[in-house]
């Protein structure tokens, strides 16, 4: 199955094919599209793997560095408190809410797999949520779950960093602590969406320097990929290059106690079966 990346190197950006060696880059086989966006704007992920079938590597492992998959999305939307344990941790005596709570990104607060996520100066609270991404390959609105899969074209993987103080600092909004720039990561590749197994039953987890942090099954969520996707098209146009970010299992650094939030030199990587892992490190803003 081929993987789809977007990467810079010596200061351009390409996209093209995430292989076991390196990246095959194919952007100048395609001009009329831009970014992997345009590309699936235009069903063209299939041309991509066909071109890059005979191609030499043309940029190893060590001459490039990840961007988000797809640099210029539409809209970026995530699902909150999606999971039975991630519910419970509220304590505030309600079962699992009728309709799921929703934020949006913007694309700048994410960076690719392998650099540094960055802790700001204003806070120090820095906050891991590993999640599985959902990408929208054909545009809908008032989508039936029935239909839902049929809009999905790719999946990645998402470290939804927070800054968890500056998710308090109005009565309903989390915006501000999910939208410092830098602060998560999207990657390091997308996978085409094929089978519907994919997605139904698969497990996630979150390491932190090694130490197991999060665990559990898409089975498990409360709010399924499907009943996401009829949801969020109720009200908006989903488009292509659209992103879902579908919600984090119970084991945010915040939860502990003391909390364990992320600290400069921390090594967190986000794993989904059949999808891949995405490794990101810490740093603090120069």
């Amino acid at each position: 199955m081929s993987k789809f990346a977007t990467f810079t190197s010596q200061g351009q950006q390409y996209y093209g094919v995430h292989t076991d060696d390196g990246m095959i880059a194919l952007d100048h086989a395609f001009p009329k599209w831009k970014t992997l966006r345009n590309v699936i704007e235009n069903q063209g992920l299939v041309d991509l793997a066909k071109a890059a079938m005979g191609r030499e590597v043309t940029h190893p492992y060590g001459s490039f560095s990840y961007d988000i998959p797809i640099p210029d999305p539409e809209k970026i939307i995530c699902v909150g408190v999606n999971f039975p344990d991630r519910n419970a941790e509220y304590k505030d005596g309600q079962d699992a809410p009728s309709n799921m709570s929703l934020f949006p990104r913007f694309a700048r607060s994410f960076i690719g797999a392998e650099q540094s996520l960055v802790r700001p100066p204003e806070s120090h609270k820095l906050d891991y949520e590993g999640e599985i991404v959902v990408i929208i390959g054909k545009a809908g609105r008032r989508i039936s779950q029935a239909d839902a899969y049929d809009h999905i074209i790719g999946l990645s993987l998402c470290n939804e960093g927070t800054i968890r103080d500056w998710v308090r600092h109005a009565k309903f909004n989390v915006t501000q602590g999910k939208n410092w720039d830098n602060s998560g990561s999207i990657g390091p590749h997308i996978i085409p969406f094929t089978n519907p197994a994919q997605l139904d039953d698969i497990r996630l987890t979150t390491h932190v320097n090694g130490e197991l942090r999060q665990e559990d099954r898409t089975s498990r969520m409360l709010f399924p990929i499907k009943r996401q996707i009829e949801y969020i098209s109720t009200f908006t146009t989903l488009m292509p290059g659209d992103m879902i970010i579908t919600g984090t299992p119970t084991g945010a650094g915040a939860r502990f106690d003391p909390p364990k939030f992320l600290a400069p030199g921390d090594t967190i990587t986000v794993t989904a079966e059949g999808i891949g892992t995405l490794t990101n490190t810490v740093r603090d803003e120069a």
